[in-house]
């Protein structure tokens, strides 16, 4: 099946409506002229540096015939200029996690290999430590921002090596759709893993380039037909670092929709992101769970929003508690909320809407396998199996032929990945999720799914948030313990009044056998779940 590429559509997008606004953020407007003669000038700076595809294509689903540019940024233009410019020179971009520390960089780069590394220059510091340390000095485009910091030796300011490069195509180069697009895993559960994603693959799994009956588009002239009739607006708040942030921007581009940043792009401020909402005339916003959900309840109670043309939330990586869903469709009435479970490795699976919607629906080309990964399941199997996605789904893990092969499978003729969720093929066809494996605990005998407990907690009053994991123990093996913040003021609930909240509605074994109390965030920047810093409070 023929397939389309990000830069062939985003110029043929551009060239339908130049004048249209592509992207907005703080109080400056890019047109998708203007976006298009950036990232063709960035392209043009990669490629004059030698950067690009090799002469070869790669015989192995871990390999990368291409050069790579990492980017080490907040949420702002210029990451997706280095998305969109990246591919135009035909060389493989991949997020860098801005919290890394010089081990953790160290790492990441020794296993990516940058040929060019885009950062903002409050990263200096850090990024002048850490290619001392590498093989090979790559490429550095400087970004200014608010620091101040001067340049690195070598490096290149962003701004004036854009303003003298070329503004034209590169000429000789034509992207393909089996270029690749590298995500790096959050590594809440171990290293950071590149998933190996195919440009072509990335559009039409979660970058949603596909009719309203699921069915693929492939043909450019309809897909830019369809982005000239969008008047679709996408707020993003969650960082393009991970999944969520860059599949809704580069999704929202291939739609031919605007994507708005809030002003503050360090962190997430509830009360900004609605204001920027409110103002930019938002049709659609990505959350992360309650990470995202409870501070924008707090911001929308706190004073009454001009709303009315948000019609969607797209809630991924994280779940929402029920009440909080509830609270939130109250504040926003005309607006729906739409629950998409999946990984960097799978794109979105499976979909669920509605406050107490009990299970997903299945995507396109979404499975269930037996407990042993060999067969499909069917609606009603009563079997715990696991999820599984077949169709436009990456090559592989960078580098990694072991991890490749445990992860992707073929099962019955057809290539699917296993990402690690376990699900239950109910009689009706729906999927009922139960927790990924790389957080069930082992104690007693018994498996417990960590986001089942978790989503019980949250649901009782007076816990703003909580994290369950595992702490050694001579009884059970394994212990369950649960992390909790509280709501407000004090210590919130005490133990027995936990206990007896889990009771109602958890088997005994299940039921945490210890409660930590924190003040501090339990969520990375992106939302998910700390599971690190949750273990260093229960050791």
């Amino acid at each position: 099946m023929a397939q389309l590429d990000l830069a062939t559509l985003h110029e043929a997008i551009a060239a339908a409506v130049p004048d249209r606004e592509c992207l907005v953020w703080r109080d400056r407007r890019w047109t998708w002229r203007e976006v298009t003669e950036r990232t063709r000038r960035l392209a043009h700076v990669l490629h004059d540096h030698g950067l690009g595809i090799g002469p070869e294509a790669s015989s192995e689903p871990w390999e990368s015939p291409h050069d790579h540019l990492a980017l080490y940024l907040h949420n702002g233009p210029e990451y997706l200029e280095g998305l969109v410019g990246a591919h135009k020179a035909r060389v493989a971009p991949f997020n860098v996690n801005y919290r890394y520390v010089d081990d953790e960089l160290a790492q990441l780069f020794g296993d990516a290999r940058p040929a060019a590394v885009m950062y903002h220059a409050r990263f200096a510091p850090a990024i002048g430590r850490v290619v001392e340390r590498l093989n090979r000095r790559p490429l550095l485009l400087q970004v200014a921002d608010e620091s101040g910091t001067g340049l690195l030796p070598g490096a290149l300011d962003y701004e004036a090596a854009l303003a003298a490069a070329p503004a034209g195509p590169l000429d000789g180069v034509r992207p393909d759709a089996g270029d690749l697009h590298i995500l790096y895993t959050g590594g809440t559960t171990g290293l950071p893993k590149g998933v190996l994603w195919r440009i072509g693959d990335l559009m039409l799994g979660p970058l949603g380039l596909r009719r309203r009956d699921g069915t693929p588009v492939t043909d450019l002239g309809e897909a830019v037909e369809r982005a000239v009739r969008s008047e679709v607006r996408v707020l993003v708040g969650p960082p393009l670092m991970h999944g969520a942030g860059t599949w809704s921007s580069l999704g929202g581009w291939c739609g031919g929709a605007c994507v708005v940043f809030p002003t503050v792009v360090d962190g997430l401020d509830a009360a900004d992101l609605m204001a920027t909402a409110e103002r930019e005339r938002v049709t659609r916003m990505p959350l992360v769970g309650d990470a995202f959900a409870r501070p924008i309840v707090a911001a929308l109670e706190s004073r009454p929003h001009e709303l009315g043309p948000l019609r969607t939330m797209v809630n991924s990586a994280a779940a929402i508690s029920p009440e909080v869903k509830r609270r939130l469709l109250e504040l926003v009435p005309h607006s729906r909320i739409v629950d998409v479970l999946g990984s960097s490795e799978s794109g979105f699976s499976v979909t669920r809407s509605g406050a107490d919607a009990p299970a997903f629906t299945p995507s396109p080309g979404a499975a269930v396998l037996s407990a042993d990964r060999t067969r499909r399941l069917r609606p009603g199997d009563g079997e715990l199996g696991w999820l599984a996605k077949g169709g436009t789904i990456p090559l592989g893990y960078l580098g990694d032929p072991d991890k490749t092969a445990s992860t992707f499978l073929t099962v019955d003729g057809e290539r699917l990945v296993v990402a690690g969720d376990r699900v239950r093929y109910r009689a009706d066809g729906t999927i009922e999720f139960h927790g990924r494996e790389a957080t069930t605990i082992n104690t007693g005998g018994e498996k417990v799914f960590a986001e089942e407990v978790e989503a019980v907690l949250r649901g009782l009053p007076g816990i703003a948030d909580a994290l369950v994991v595992g702490r050694p123990s001579e009884r059970w093996g394994t212990e369950i313990v649960a992390v909790v913040r509280p709501a407000g003021p004090g210590s919130g609930p005490d133990d027995a009044e936990l206990r007896a909240g889990c009771a109602v509605r958890l088997a005994r074994y299940k039921i945490p056998k210890a409660f930590v109390r924190t003040g501090a965030s339990l969520r990375l920047p992106n939302g998910k779940a700390d599971y690190a810093a949750a273990r260093a409070l229960v050791t």
